[in-house]
């Protein structure tokens, strides 16, 4: 993990695609929610993280030594999670399937976040973002 020094409202880290990375993303998330007042989003926050970061891990298939890049964004009463990787491959919200294990992580953000979406990154890959506003 590498990581930007705390610079007030946003916090910028930098991860393998290790399993236990996500676990780790959520403690540095949860940390930065306190200092910043947006406790109460606490749930939603790392729930919305863990599915984004999951996906970036699992999906994003890019070459050795491209790590994923995750931002916690403090936008007044509002929390910004962008979640960066290399891969030039947009997510797609599908329809669950109830027999089919995961699908499901999109649909889950789209519940909980106040909106989500992707954009392009300078230089290759994407980012993933979601917002969770304390007046919802």
């Amino acid at each position: 993990m590498l990581m930007n020094p705390d610079q007030g409202d946003s916090v910028v880290l930098r991860w393998s695609r290790h399993p236990r990375c996500v676990g780790l993303a959520r403690w540095e998330l949860r940390k930065a929610l306190a200092r910043w007042g947006l406790a109460p989003l606490e749930e939603s926050a790392v729930l919305v993280l863990s599915e984004l970061l999951t996906n970036a891990a699992r999906h994003a298939c890019v070459s050795p030594g491209r790590e994923i890049e995750t931002w916690y964004l403090r936008l007044s009463d509002t929390l910004r999670i962008e979640v960066h990787d290399a891969s030039s491959d947009w997510p797609e919200v599908r329809e669950p399937d109830l027999e089919a294990p995961g699908g499901r992580g999109l649909t889950l953000v789209a519940a909980l976040a106040d909106s989500w979406g992707v954009k392009d990154r300078n230089g290759p890959g994407k980012s993933v973002w979601a917002e969770l506003s304390l007046h919802q």
